[in-house]
């Protein structure tokens, strides 16, 4: 797929095959699409308003080059960009077979209000299938539970964790969509290890189903200082004081964003299994898609770089994605700086939240992984836990038997 190239994706047929349950409605057809009047969509009033996150925008197709993608849209006229949702769907191989496995990360992107789910959700569905899907896993959008930071501060202990603290809001919708996803034969992964069925089970998602949050729509710089509790407004301070200069770099900081990477790896312990070349993707396709979209954030001092991150935007949404900071000079607090920095930018761009990506669930402060999450509490948001990622196989004897294979498979990992 070549950004800028309105040419629908070939093999995909009659947009209403699969329809079910008495879903259908003659207003509206599934197609392919192409980049342009998918990303034209997004940014219309609709498709603004259902707050597509990057991994459903057409330039992460060449983020993830081993899986074949397929863009499709839904509405009145999807050709003529007459659209209700879209969806980028990213088919991987099954190995010996011409059979693939269909992901929409954190998508398809669509009005999960709209009781008559059927009406898109069954041709995207059939559409899949007919690209030779033997199955599906999708992230809806909408979240399930938030509490706040103030809230989990004070229910830290040993063996604590984020879902035993029934002190949350609990989203109506994100209940509705569980229980619709649930009745047509989806389920959450991971919840089979918990013993299934619950709204909360085992944690088997590709991206973070726990999230941390920060609130910009209707806050000044002010209010923003002011929800950061007393250790980071010290340690901005800090900073500051020292000397630490935070930039925005371009793709030539990149490898060394990356040995910082690797090095926080090892410190922290833990293994995102992404080489340069990846990150290079990464920002060359989002950026040529829209300028700017991914910005890479360096915290320098004394000439040295110690902290770098990476924040990317769409629309009035903010993520900071991948942080990474040396060994050493770390009482300078570069991370907090970099941060204050960010969430400053993502205020002036207009963005309603500022995402700071996955959160463990553990409240226990022996737990090694707590003090991310004890990290992102200070910026005074809110622990969000998404819908996750739901599956199902398609039907015929087939998918399903690959589909176990493939459980299967992930089991073993």
């Amino acid at each position: 797929m070549t950004p800028g190239r309105d040419t629908p994706f070939p093999g995909i047929l009659d947009p209403g095959h699969g329809r079910a349950g008495g879903g259908s409605r003659p207003d509206i057809r599934l197609e392919p699409i192409g980049p342009e009047t998918y990303r034209a969509f997004l940014a219309s009033r609709t498709g603004s308003a259902l707050g597509a996150g990057f991994l459903q925008c057409p330039s992460w197709a060449h983020v993830k080059d081993a899986w074949r993608p397929l863009l499709l849209g839904w509405g009145p006229n999807p050709s003529a960009g007459q659209l209700h949702g879209v969806a980028l769907a990213l088919l991987r191989q099954f190995p010996g077979t011409r059979k693939y496995f269909a992901y929409l990360p954190e998508g398809p992107v669509a009005d999960w209000s709209d009781p008559g789910v059927d009406a898109w959700l069954d041709p995207l569905l059939g559409s899949l299938r007919q690209a030779g899907a033997f199955a599906v896993r999708i992230g809806p959008s909408p979240a399930y539970r938030r509490w706040s930071a103030a809230t989990l501060k004070a229910r830290t202990g040993p063996g604590a964790r984020v879902t035993d603290v029934l002190d949350c809001e609990v989203d109506p919708l994100g209940t509705a969509v569980a229980e619709r996803l649930r009745a047509r034969g989806w389920h959450r992964c991971g919840d089979h290890k918990a013993g299934g069925g619950g709204a909360v089970g085992g944690d088997g998602d590709a991206q973070p189903r726990h999230v941390f949050r920060v609130p910009l729509a209707g806050r000044t710089p002010d209010e923003l200082w002011a929800g950061l509790n007393q250790e980071w407004r010290r340690n901005v301070r800090r900073a500051q004081k020292s000397g630490v200069e935070v930039v925005v770099g371009s793709a030539a900081d990149l490898p060394e964003f990356y040995q910082l990477l690797c090095l926080t790896e090892r410190r922290d312990g833990f293994r995102l299994g992404r080489d340069l070349g990846y990150y290079e993707r990464q920002y060359a396709a989002l950026n040529a898609e829209e300028s700017g979209r991914m910005r890479l954030y360096l915290a320098r001092h004394q000439g040295e770089i110690l902290a770098a991150h990476t924040m990317v935007t769409v629309g009035r949404r903010v993520w900071y994605q991948t942080g990474a900071s040396a060994d050493h000079r770390r009482e300078v607090r570069p991370s907090n700086a970099l941060q204050w920095a960010m969430l400053l930018d993502a205020h002036a761009l207009g963005a309603e939240v500022y995402d700071m990506r996955g959160v463990p669930a553990t409240l226990d402060p022996a737990d090694r992984s707590y003090g991310l999450l004890r990290w992102k509490l200070g910026t005074g948001g809110e622990a969000v836990e998404t819908l996750g990622e739901w599956e199902r196989p398609l039907p015929g004897t087939t998918n399903h038997t690959l589909y176990r294979a493939f459980q299967t498979y992930l089991a073993r990992r």
